[in-house]
């Protein structure tokens, strides 16, 4: 499907005005998931599937601390066969959480977890296919012939579900798609939606419809526009394809970072009304992404009007959303800095807080402010008001310009797309994280973090913004570090290395928190550097194919390293892993050594 293709297709129904996407309900146990429900927050535990009593303790904890829907792996038979004790481990403790079984590769195992609990994961890249990236050409007849082998894989697990009552996650991983899919699509969104909708087509086929779907890439822009095109292609196939979604980021990582790049791919669909349940995936113990989806859905409800104000703003956007491209806009230099047309994205602050910053501004290092909003000569104009806006289009020399401030009470990703959509594209665009600065500093720093990476982040994976002020975090120091950090997981500015990893489950094959630290002390002064570190093969070489490097659990202690998607050292020691990474950084001249001092 080409760019051209995309102007038939729609994912929500209005751009500028927020409506959640009506849905079918699926029953996952005793929790409906979509429908009129609230928004399902869901994570997964990170003990070996055989450990009965560390499985359920961890899964106590999760329903404890908010979760509603917690998923095990089950990466054999023998693995799956245990999900009976640790049901029954959980039940017999009080608790009537649903339980999930995350499948890839062992349609054994699937068959087996179904016996025990109320909801299948599987991954269409993996399920029925092997992956040896290899390069051919499928004709229509040998690609047909696929087919009905994936349908004689899968066709009986369906009806297994169908009988025992039991929920499906078809969940496609960027980093997983299988070869036929890669030789016939590429690794693009379309790809994951079709190799998605192959396996959903079996399964109404067998009148089964208590499934959803997810479409997860470690990268935002990727996973945004997945989703987005997936939603577009159930609406293209039927009133009745109403099926509800899942949301993640793969592989977010850790701390500040993690929950920046979640926030970004979660939040902004949430935005825009798509996502019945979601998973934030951190490097961290399990129990630390509960906040921080709670967090996510909850900020959804501050995140927009109801309604669009005037009314008469429904229809087309003035960029696709479903193929990234930045905004074209016209150079200008304010303060030294050049800022718009193909140059990076600038970061402004207020007087206020280059005042209070001092001597220390010229200290900040990757986090200087480069210029002062108040001195910038900045034009700030109500989007809504036409007339305003076409007065700036009038001026040919190109004028920064931005949504101002208590705008119609305007939601922030809905008024500067409609500035985007108004506005004269020689005029660049400076992005706000909220129309309402912040007057008090906050020691809760989640929520104005949230906000920002969705807010901001959205609009930089449409393309949209030249600059960019945050006026939600108080604290000086910290609302620059938030705007760079936000640029980074957008891929809009790297300047640090970038970091993919994925959150520990019972397929970890060593500590993922623990060495995440290990790679970052020994690496993390190579800017623009991107390493993947993966507990195992499962999405490792896929995701991998958008990092530099990667360090990938191979065998129990022993670690694979790659370059790219290739994997170039096998059954490395796990203590002389790390250096080893150094060694292959240096083999391909991107080291560098770290700063004394």
């Amino acid at each position: 499907m080409s760019a051209s293709n995309h102007s038939q297709l729609h994912y929500c129904q209005d751009y500028f005005a927020y409506s959640r996407r009506k849905t079918r309900e699926i029953i996952v146990g005793n929790v409906g998931i979509g429908g009129d429900n609230p928004i399902r927050v869901q994570s997964m535990i990170t003990a070996d599937t055989r450990d009965t009593e560390a499985c359920v303790q961890q899964i106590l904890e999760l329903a404890n601390a908010g979760c509603e829907i917690a998923r095990v792996t089950a990466q054999t038979k023998k693995y799956a066969e245990n999900l009976e004790n640790i049901r029954d481990g959980v039940r017999a403790a009080g608790c009537d959480i649903p339980l999930v079984a995350d499948i890839h590769f062992k349609p054994d195992a699937a068959f087996e977890a179904a016996k025990w609990v109320e909801k299948i994961r599987v991954n269409p890249g993996n399920y029925a296919d092997k992956k040896k990236f290899e390069i051919r050409e499928y004709s229509d007849e040998q690609y047909a012939e696929e087919l009905k082998r994936i349908r004689e894989d899968f066709a009986p697990l369906v009806e297994l579900c169908k009988e025992l009552g039991r929920a499906m996650r078809i969940g496609t991983n960027h980093g997983s798609l299988s070869d036929r899919i890669m030789n016939r699509y590429g690794d693009t969104p379309l790809g994951m939606v079709e190799s998605a909708l192959e396996f959903a087509r079996i399964a109404r086929e067998l009148g089964y419809h208590n499934f959803c779907f997810s479409m997860k890439a470690s990268n935002p822009k990727v996973m945004i526009e997945a989703y987005r095109l997936l939603v577009a292609r159930l609406d293209q196939e039927g009133p009745d394809w109403n099926y509800p979604i899942h949301l993640g980021v793969t592989e977010a990582g850790d701390g500040e970072d993690g929950r920046i790049k979640s926030a970004i791919g979660i939040g902004s669909l949430l935005a825009d009304g798509v996502g019945d349940t979601i998973r934030v995936s951190l490097t961290e113990d399990a129990v630390h992404e509960i906040p921080v989806a709670r967090a996510i859905v909850a900020s959804i409800q501050n995140s927009h009007l109801p309604h669009d104000p005037t009314g008469s703003q429904r229809g087309t956007l003035s960029y696709d959303p479903f193929s990234y491209a930045r905004r074209k806009s016209h150079e200008i230099e304010i303060n030294g800095h050049k800022l718009g047309g193909d140059h990076t994205i600038r970061v402004f602050t207020s007087r206020e807080k280059w005042d209070s910053l001092g001597d220390k501004v010229d200290q900040l290092g990757d986090f200087n402010p480069e210029a002062v909003v108040e001195d910038s000569a900045i034009i700030s104009v109500d989007p809504y008001d036409t007339d305003a806006v076409m007065a700036i289009n009038a001026v040919e020399t190109p004028q920064l310009v931005t949504v101002a401030d208590g705008a119609h009470d305007a939601a922030d990703i809905h008024a500067f797309r409609l500035l985007a959509n108004k506005l004269a594209a020689h005029h660049p665009i400076l992005l706000k994280d909220i129309l309402t600065p912040a007057t008090e500093a906050s020691e809760d720093k989640l929520p104005a973090l949230l906000t920002a990476s969705r807010n901001i982040g959205s609009l930089l994976c449409d393309g949209i913004g030249d600059a960019i002020l945050i006026q939600g975090e108080q604290d000086a120091e910290q609302s620059l570090r938030l705007g760079y950090n936000i640029l980074q997981a957008a891929g809009s500015r790297i300047f640090k290395t970038d970091y993919v990893a994925c959150p520990s489950c019972g397929r970890t094959l060593f500590n993922l928190q623990e060495t995440t630290q290990k790679v970052r002390a020994a690496t993390g002064h190579l800017k623009g550097v991107r390493i993947a570190i993966m507990g195992c093969i499962v999405n490792g070489p896929g995701e991998m194919a958008d990092a530099d490097f990667g360090y990938v659990g191979g065998a129990p202690g022993k670690i694979n390293l790659y370059v790219g998607k290739q994997a170039v050292k096998f059954n490395i020691p796990e203590a002389e892993a790390v250096e080893r990474l150094v060694d292959l950084i240096r083999e391909h001249d991107k080291w560098i050594d770290a700063p004394s001092g």
